[in-house]
């Protein structure tokens, strides 16, 4: 008995410890996410990145030919600012939109999001062929209206119709989001410093004004007044506000921002029910994790998971991320609605839910296995909407796919195809809503998403395939903006139910060594060229590059190598 318990014991230790006597992170599951096949069929995780690069060769032509090209047009109406910017079409062949239509109405969702996504990618948007995208977008900051935000239109006539049913709260917030990330990576742009800060301030005062009450259709930024309509209550804008104004924050340093970002999500986790509405939510769930890592708060990840994911939310019904099978086919980790027709997930939706959910993962290494899994079913789920991956009996359009040029998919899957003619169709079924903006006006091809296609880039710039099929590389700091100093860090989650070996290269020149957050412990030192990394079953490694024989020191929770901080939820002093 006692040599049976001598070696359980120290079984178990290296189990739970590790070669260097640090406890390994318990794993927190994500409801939705059990649910997901490990390895979703048919597997194929197709280049992003590729992708996006043709995407913005593509649709940044101004002399592509075909029907209903070119996709971009110029907008000379000058609103807001004395300059011209561009506009892309929201969906193909949009009647509302283009040159023809006086040109001025075009959306910051596809604008900006397709500038984010090349930028992501390593595009400079700033002098492409002589044009600075990036530059244009300061069209969408929103003087004429009185606003002074960006707001998802330039004219204002436009912009205060609000988004697609009437005054809605997420397209005012969102598009700022989106400067935000894209200020990030252009710093020096002139006018984005005061833009930024005139928007945190819009933002911390209108926290003030809410005072943690967020059930509001709208804010309106230029009476400063909160509002409803006919559009239910967002209370979970709280989560965009907080993740902004947490940005702005470690831009500037204004503790005012801080103090905004913390009421702004306490007000988010104050909600008994899941307020959900649109794209929001995740965002509350990365600052969580990040706030409560730098700033020792002590805010509910799990809860603001669950709501992201679980479609629960009770004004916009069901809307979460999505599992199945349909008729064969993995649909498993796209993002929308759970129940309309079955389940409708979304492009831009599932693109843009890994900005901030890969990221989290350096915070809060407890989520690992969770987010890499949900990854995977999305990285290969999200081909579908693409009509070269999508076969013909499962797409409304599968004759008009050469408008596509191959860089545009459809806006949504849906289980059942909510257009009459279509209702026949097996799920999945690859379809879009352009038809019903303006019925009887817009063509079939409007089912075809320029702004969703546009932020490819997103996981363009996250995702990389690695010698093992569904194992993936994920970039945990490509989408994690405005952090502090990092060394190189990457989520590998291993679908298999036996152990994987992957192959890690190496900037050669450079002797490293490897850090792995979620077993707290070196696997490897001196590392020169590539090394291959073991995956347990079923479980997550979260490397991290750090220089060879750096120096270690610890404050708290945190481990730094250098004086910076390579992992966040260490448990070495335990």
């Amino acid at each position: 008995m006692n040599t049976i318990f001598k070696f359980t014991f120290v079984g178990l230790f290296f189990i739970l410890f590790g070669l260097n006597g640090n406890a390994q992170v318990q794993q927190q599951k994500i409801g939705r996410v059990d649910q997901m096949p490990n390895l979703p069929q048919p597997l194929q995780i197709i280049d992003y990145k590729k992708l996006a690069v043709s995407f913005d060769s593509t649709v940044y032509d101004f002399d592509a030919k075909g029907k209903f090209w070119p996709m971009i047009w110029i907008d000379s109406t000058k609103k807001n600012f004395p300059q011209n910017v561009v506009g892309l079409y929201t969906a193909v062949g949009d009647v509302r939109q283009g040159i023809n239509n006086k040109g001025m109405f075009h959306e910051a969702l596809a604008t900006m999001g397709a500038t984010l996504g090349a930028t992501l990618i390593g595009i400079d948007k700033t002098n492409q062929k002589n044009l600075d995208y990036v530059g244009m977008l300061k069209n969408y900051y929103n003087k004429e209206t009185g606003w002074n935000i960006m707001m998802n239109n330039t004219c204002p006539e436009v912009a205060l119709l609000g988004g697609g049913y009437g005054r809605d709260w997420w397209y005012d917030v969102y598009p700022n989001l989106l400067f935000y990330a894209i200020y990030d990576k252009y710093p020096n742009e002139p006018g984005f410093e005061e833009m930024a800060r005139g928007i945190a301030d819009k933002f911390y005062n209108a926290d003030v004004i809410l005072n943690g009450n967020y059930d509001y259709s709208y804010f309106d930024y230029g009476k400063m007044k909160p509002m409803k309509n006919n559009i239910c209550a967002q209370p979970d804008v709280a989560a965009g506000h907080a993740w902004l104004l947490y940005s702005a924050y470690k831009k500037f340093g204004d503790p005012k921002y801080l103090k905004g970002a913390i009421s702004a999500l306490t007000a988010l986790q104050s909600q008994s029910k899941n307020p959900t509405y649109e794209l929001l939510m995740p965002f509350g769930a990365y600052l969580s994790a990040r706030i409560n890592a730098e700033q020792g708060q002590n805010f509910d990840t799990n809860k603001m998971l669950g709501w992201s994911f679980d479609g629960t939310a009770i004004c916009r019904e069901g809307w979460g991320v999505l599992v199945g099978n349909w008729n064969g086919i993995d649909i498993s980790g796209i993002v929308g609605s759970t129940v309309d027709h079955g389940g409708y997930g979304f492009l831009m939706n599932t693109y843009d839910a890994a900005w901030p959910l890969v990221p989290m993962v350096r915070y809060n290494q407890s989520y690992a296995n969770a987010i890499g899994k949900w990854m995977l079913n999305a990285a290969n789920a999200s081909r579908f909407f693409y009509p070269q991956y999508m076969p013909d009996e499962h797409e409304t359009n599968p004759e008009l796919a050469e408008v596509s040029k191959g860089v545009i998919g459809y806006e949504g899957l849906i289980r059942q195809s909510s257009y009459k003619e279509h209702e026949n169709l097996k799920g999945p079924v690859a379809q879009g809503d352009g038809p019903l903006w303006v019925p009887g006006k817009n063509p079939k091809e409007s089912q075809f998403s320029v702004y969703g296609s546009g932020h490819v880039g997103i996981f363009g710039s996250i995702i990389e395939t690695t010698n093992v099929a569904g194992i993936l590389k994920l970039n945990l700091l490509a989408t994690d903006f405005f952090r502090d100093k990092a060394y190189p860090s990457f989520l590998y989650y291993n679908p298999y139910a036996t152990k994987k070996k992957v192959s890690m290269k190496i900037e050669r020149g450079k002797k490293v060594d490897l850090y792995n957050t979620v077993s707290g412990t070196f696997v490897a030192r001196n590392v020169s060229s590539s090394k291959k990394i073991k995956l347990a079953p079923e479980s997550a490694a979260v490397i991290v590059i750090v220089p060879a024989d750096g120096k270690i020191t610890y404050s708290g929770d945190k481990m730094f190598v250098n004086g910076i901080v390579v992992d966040y939820k260490n448990t070495k002093n335990k």
